[in-house]
């Protein structure tokens, strides 16, 4: 039943996108944090524990509840899909990079760097990098847990994920509270990085660089961006990562593939040609998972 609603899922997903009409569920999850920190915030590690248990407590309640209730029928399936779509953002991560070729001012609203002085390669790299980090987290990761376990692995990574997004940082206020979050968002997203990176080497005939990809991969801070990341960049034959502002203070970071520095709209461009050959993919897999 899950092959089948992992299924409908991604299909709704990349046909429609986001329901623009109803809140998003990581938008309630997001508030729930925001709230929990206003009221309970203490630059303690235990109190980063509680809200990380508190939220994913009532969304695994709340999600396998809706599951429960909706049942096997075809109907109960069918609705299960559509819901499970909002936790893939296949759609949305395409479209929202593809903008950028047109409006690279736009970039600001995709990633956390400082953006008021990117050049244009800059630009087009920062954009390129957060296709492939993002399609782990925003497609590959959700995709994997609702075939294992359904609405409810879904969106508890969705909640995991979201903790890690809103308090997982290393700075002077979230460095204790959201170190927890932080540390079980890696934990979830160690299979489906590693699969991600696998599914962009394969999915452009790129296979013999997996040695490469992997070795580059861990020297990445995050024990999981490094690889989808790697996996771009070598099939591109472009360099990506390398040193980045944030919040006005220069952080040295290692390069990703290989090749040119130059980056163009033409290279995002390429990488998004890997969307096509994925969705046939991951539809053909899924079919077949489910007949047999």
């Amino acid at each position: 039943m899950h092959i089948l609603v992992s299924l409908i899922a991604y299909v709704v997903d990349r046909i429609i996108g986001e329901f623009n009409f109803i809140t998003h569920p990581v938008i309630w999850m997001g508030r729930y944090i925001t709230w929990f920190e206003k009221r309970f915030y203490k630059d303690k590690f235990l109190t980063g524990v509680w809200l990380w248990i508190s939220l994913v407590l009532i969304v695994g309640v709340l999600s396998c509840s809706i599951e429960y209730l909706l049942g096997n029928s075809w109907l109960g399936i069918l609705i299960q899909g559509v819901i499970a779509s909002s936790a893939i953002a296949s759609k949305m991560l395409y479209d929202s990079v593809k903008d950028i070729i047109t409006n690279p001012n736009n970039i600001k609203y995709l990633v956390s760097r400082d953006t008021q002085n990117l050049s244009s390669s800059d630009i087009n790299k920062a954009a390129i990098e957060t296709y492939a980090e993002n399609l782990s987290d925003g497609v590959v990761a959700p995709l994997f847990y609702l075939i294992l376990f359904g609405l409810c692995g879904a969106f508890v990574y969705k909640a995991i994920n979201t903790l890690d997004s809103m308090v997982g940082y290393k700075n002077k206020r979230y460095e204790k509270f959201g170190k927890f979050s932080a540390k079980m968002d890696d934990i979830a997203n160690f299979m489906p990085s590693r699969i991600t990176a696998f599914l962009i080497l394969i999915l452009n005939l790129n296979l013999k660089q997996l040695q490469k990809c992997i070795k580059q991969g861990q020297n990445h801070e995050s024990p999981n961006a490094g690889y989808p990341i790697s996996a771009m960049g070598l099939t591109l034959n472009v360099k990506l990562g390398g040193d980045t502002s944030y919040f006005g203070e220069i952080k040295h970071k290692p390069t990703f593939g290989k090749g040119k520095t130059d980056i163009t709209a033409n290279d995002i461009q390429t990488a998004l040609k890997l969307q096509l050959k994925l969705d046939i993919l991951l539809i053909v897999i899924l079919t077949i998972g489910y007949i047999c």
